[in-house]
C-alpha cells in the first residue's frame, strides 16, 4: 500500500510540476507567437521592457535563473527533463514530415551585426537555398542565426523586398543587445507574412540572454544545451555552412568533424567554410582540418573553403545528387 507520506510526496511533486511556468507535458515545437506570448512592442522604453518581462520566454528564463542553471532541486530537474523530452519527441515528428537530407545548417557568431556584410550575405544565401528546396537549421539565436532565418522567411520575395526588410531591422537595432531588436523583427514578420517555407531554430535557455529569433517558423527550445547541440549537428544531413564565429562555432566544427570521420550515420556530409581569410588566417581551423586529412588523422571529411555563395549552392546540390545515387545502389 502507498503510505500517507508517499501520497504527500506525490502530491507535492504534482503541485510543483503544475506550478512551473512551462508545460512539462508539451509535445509540439514552439513558434515565435508561443515564446513571445504577452509581449506587446511599445515605443515607450519602460512599457516595452515591462511587456517583455511578462512574456512567456522571459518568465521561463527568470524561473530558470532563480533556481540555478544547474539546479540541485530534484523536482525542478525532473520538470526540465520532462519538458526537453517532449521537445525531443516533437523534433522527431518534425523530421517525419521534413526530409533531413534537405536540412542545411548554418553556424556562426551570435554577435554578428545586422549591418555587417556577412549578415546580408547569409540572408541571401539562405533565401536561395530555401527556394531551391532546402530548409535551414541554426541554433535559433541572433546574429548569423537570425540572418539565416530571415533569408528563409523572405524566400520567394523580390530582392527589393529583402533590402527593405533588412533596412527595417538595421534602422531599429544593430545587435540583439539594442532595444528594438525584437520589435523590429516582429514588424518585418507582420509586413511580410508567409506560410510557404519552414526553417528550424534550436535555441536554449542556457543562453537565455540571447533572444530566440522569431523568423524561425519552428523553434525547439531546450533547457539542456548538450542535447540541443547534438541535435543541431546530427540533423543537418544536407551539410553545414560555417560562417565566422568564436568558441561555440569552434566546438561545433570539431563535433561535426568527428561524426563525419566515423561515418556515424553511414555517410559524411559537407563541411563548408564561408570566408577564406577568416578560416585560414584569423582562426585557421580549415587549414588544420585540411592538414589532418592529408596526414590521415581525419578521414571522410568533405571540406570546402570559399567566399563564393554560388559555389556553396553547387557543392550542396552536387552532394544531394551523389547521395541519392549512392542510396539507389
Amino acid at each position: 500500500m502507498i503510505s500517507n507520506e508517499d501520497m504527500q510526496r506525490m502530491e507535492g511533486l504534482k503541485e510543483w510540476l503544475d506550478a512551473v511556468p512551462y508545460d512539462v507535458t508539451r509535445n509540439r515545437l514552439y513558434s515565435a507567437a508561443d515564446l513571445y506570448e504577452g509581449y506587446e512592442p511599445s515605443t515607450d522604453e519602460e512599457a516595452d521592457k515591462a511587456s517583455y518581462a511578462h512574456c512567456y520566454d522571459n518568465r521561463v528564463y527568470q524561473h530558470y535563473l532563480s533556481l540555478g542553471k544547474n539546479t540541485n532541486n530534484v523536482i525542478e530537474s525532473l520538470a526540465r527533463t520532462l519538458h526537453d523530452h517532449g521537445i525531443h519527441m516533437a523534433l522527431d515528428a518534425f523530421f517525419e514530415e521534413h526530409d533531413s537530407q534537405r536540412c542545411i545548417g548554418i553556424m556562426g557568431g551570435h554577435a554578428l551585426l545586422r549591418t555587417d556584410p556577412m549578415y546580408s550575405c547569409l540572408v541571401m544565401l539562405s533565401k536561395r537555398l530555401t527556394e531551391e528546396g532546402f530548409f535551414m537549421l541554426t541554433g535559433g539565436g541572433p546574429g548569423a542565426m537570425e540572418a539565416t532565418h530571415l533569408g528563409a522567411w523572405m524566400a520567394g520575395r523580390s530582392q527589393q523586398e529583402v533590402r527593405d526588410a533588412m533596412e527595417m531591422l538595421t534602422h531599429a537595432a544593430e545587435t540583439y543587445k539594442d532595444r528594438g531588436w525584437l520589435s523590429s523583427a516582429l514588424a518585418v514578420i507582420q509586413r511580410y507574412p508567409q506560410k510557404q517555407y519552414v526553417s528550424l531554430g534550436v535555441p536554449t535557455w542556457l543562453y537565455g540572454h540571447e533572444p530566440s529569433t522569431p523568423f524561425a517558423t519552428h523553434i525547439a527550445k531546450f533547457f539542456e544545451n548538450s542535447i540541443r547541440e547534438d541535435y543541431i549537428l546530427t540533423m543537418a544531413f544536407g551539410g553545414i555552412i560555417y560562417s565566422p564565429g568564436s568558441a561555440g562555432t569552434m566546438q561545433e566544427i570539431f563535433q561535426d568533424a568527428v561524426q563525419n570521420h566515423y561515418l556515424s550515420f553511414g555517410f559524411s556530409s559537407p563541411m563548408v567554410f564561408l570566408g577564406k581569410h577568416f578560416w585560414t588566417k584569423e582562426i585557421p581551423v580549415y587549414s588544420l582540418l585540411h592538414h589532418l586529412m592529408a596526414t590521415g588523422k581525419y578521414q571522410n571529411l568533405l571540406l570546402t573553403l570559399t567566399d563564393d555563395t554560388e559555389e556553396i549552392e553547387q557543392v550542396l546540390k552536387d552532394f544531394q545528387k551523389r547521395h541519392a545515387a549512392d542510396h539507389e545502389k
